[in-house]
This record gives C-alpha cells, structure tokens and sequence, in this order.
C-alpha cells in the first residue's frame, strides 16, 4: 500500500506531504487541487524510462510550465511515493516532458503496484447501443479504460470469475463477477439486471438492462432507454468487484449521476473494496458517500484508522493563492472530529437560513 505521496513544485503545490489509507478521499469546492493528487500518481504511471511523460493515456496535463508551480525557488519537480522519489527538471517550459534527475537522495526506477491498478476518471462513457473491445486492455491488463469503455467487454470476459468473499453481496445468486455485479447493481437501482452480448464479428459488445420484482419482469431496454446513472455505475462495481487484494483504485466522482440513495450506498461498497485489501483512492464532492462510508465504520466493517479523508481549500496570503490541505478524522462510532468552513456543510447553511430567515 501507498501510505505517503510528497509533491514539491507540482502544479498548485510548493510542497505537499499527504498520508494515504486503505480508503483515501480527497474533497473540497472545485479548483482546490484534488485532481493533482491523482494526476501526480498517474503521470508516473504512464511514464517510462528517464523522462516524466505528462500527456500520455492516463491523463493529458499540456506542457513543462503548466505543471510547475509558479512561485517556485528551485527547478526540481519531485513527486514522492513513501520512499520511492522521482524528481525532474525544469528546463525548457514549453516541453511535454521532463528530464529524470539521477541523485542519490532520489531513488526509485519506477512505480510498482503488486497486483495492478485500475483508474476510472470523472468523464465516464455514457449510454450507448454497443461498447468497443478490447483484448490488450481487458485480457491483457486486466483494465476497464480510464473512461470505464471496455466494462462490457470485461463482463463478456471475466464475469464467471468469482469476486472475493470480502466484496461479496449476501443477496447474490453465486460469487460470480456476473452475478456480484448484478447485485451490487440492484443496490442503487431496485430490480436492476444487465446482459452482456458479445458480437465479436463486429468487435462489439451490447448491454441490455432489465428490471425484475417479485411479480413482474419488464422486457431489455438499451442502456440509452435508461439514463446515465446504471452506465455510469457499471465500471465502479465491476472495478471494485474484480480489484485484486495489494492493487490500487482510483476513481473520480463514483457519485455521479447516482440519487443520494446511491451514493450512500456506493461509500459503502468502496468501504467494502477496501476492508479486502484493495487500496481506494476517490475523489469526491458527496456528503453521502462520505456518510455511507461513516456507516461503515460505525459497523465494524473497516477500522478508522484505514480511512484518510482530506479537504482542500485556497486562501490569499501575501497577494499569493495558497492552497492547503486539512484532515479531519474518523473515530469508531464513525464521527469526525472536526468540520472545517466548507466541509460537508452546504445542508446545514441552507437548514439555518430556512428555520432562522433574516429579519
């Protein structure tokens, strides 16, 4: 597990020490610099050899000067996981590269994550009629694509694959990726089932989406018939459910297009990725998804102390933007013990001024 990402001159950042747990959220109003946490991870990612790539698959970031802070004193760029040190430097700033420094108070050839990763970014695929293969991403990584693209060709796959029992929904019908995902589904949209068929003389992937009760069963809609919230979804659960202990996932806003309903219940499922060993890193703007995973604290399911939550802000200091970072804590009940202005804290302004209106 990753339990420590330094930045120094990286984007908004002159220097950035920032704890990791087992569950990491990143929140705060927009233009705060949460998106640089990831961004920071997945530019090593897609990197090789001796130079820092910062436009590649993973994520596009433009040139040297867009990613070096402006007020810096030195030209080293340095992104730290725990021990490992990658620092760069600054030289040409219209570059789309940076240039490895060789010191020996940085070390580290490369980021390696055990049992794989798997980033799903905020601008997922939407409801569509097919969905495009892949086999170098999915048999060969292991991966759904940064905008979860090929989910349907996972399914077609890997969906017979049993999921760890950790992640696995007691109102399933088997441990089966397949049918844990259904479940899983069904928790945020009631009744809800996807078919997956797979045309692979057209190197395409269908889905169909059904909806069953007790005493009636409706007939397969296209995902276009049904809204963005089940499309959206997909890739989360199925990224959590085949996520293997020791590996990373990163997700962008997992609440989008969800009723609170969902999001609540989606803080819970990432609560129970990460009690099976998976380290989750999100990135989001849900006070429901941050009470789903409270919830889950209170109930045992994963120990306070796995959980990181940190809410970023930007105050004018000297005519200068700084931006900062506080870490409010979980205890056992699942109470945090501070809130700072901005935090979470939207519906108890709106509640004060509807019960106290002015004047």
């Amino acid at each position: 597990m990753i339990s420590a990402l330094r930045l120094d001159n990286f984007k908004c950042f002159p220097r950035l020490d920032l704890p990791l747990g087992r569950l990491t959220l990143l929140t705060g109003l927009n233009g705060m610099g949460k998106s640089t946490v990831l961004q920071a991870i997945l530019c090593l990612l897609q990197s090789a050899g001796e130079s820092l790539s910062l436009n590649g698959d993973l994520v596009q970031l433009g040139t040297a000067n867009d990613v070096y802070y402006e007020g810096a004193q030195t030209t080293e760029i340095v992104i730290s996981l725990d021990d490992n040190a990658f620092a760069y430097l600054y030289e040409d700033k219209d570059a789309n590269e940076l240039r490895r420094l060789h010191n020996l108070f940085y070390r580290g050839n490369g980021v390696s994550v055990p049992n794989g990763w798997q980033y799903l970014n905020c601008e997922r695929s939407g409801p569509r009629s097919s969905f495009p293969m892949s086999d170098a991403v999915v048999r060969g990584r292991r991966q759904l694509g940064t905008r979860g693209e090929y989910t349907a060709h996972f399914l077609s796959v890997f969906g017979e694959e049993s999921v760890a029992k950790s992640v696995q929904h007691e109102a399933s019908a088997s441990p089966s990726l397949r049918d844990q995902t259904d479940a899983w589904l069904r928790e945020v949209s009631p009744g809800s089932y996807v078919r997956v068929y797979h045309h692979t003389e057209m190197d395409l992937v269908r889905l169909s989406v059904q909806f069953r009760e007790t005493r009636a069963t409706s007939r397969e809609y296209r995902p276009t018939n049904v809204g963005f919230g089940i499309t959206y979804l997909l890739p989360v659960i199925v990224a959590g459910l085949a996520a293997r202990p020791g590996s990373l996932l990163m997700v962008e806003n997992p609440e989008a297009h969800l009723h609170p309903r969902g999001q609540a219940r989606m803080g819970q499922f990432l609560a129970r990725v990460a009690a099976g060993g998976v380290q989750v890193l999100v990135e989001t703007h849900s006070d429901h998804l941050l009470n789903g995973i409270r919830v889950s604290v209170h109930d045992g399911l994963l120990p306070p102390e796995d959980v990181a939550i940190h809410y970023f802000e930007r105050r004018v200091v000297e005519e200068r933007f700084v931006h900062g970072v506080t870490s409010p804590r979980l205890d056992r009940d699942g109470r945090i013990d501070q809130w700072p202005e901005g935090f979470f804290d939207e519906w108890e302004s709106a509640l004060q001024k509807l019960l106290f209106p002015a004047g």
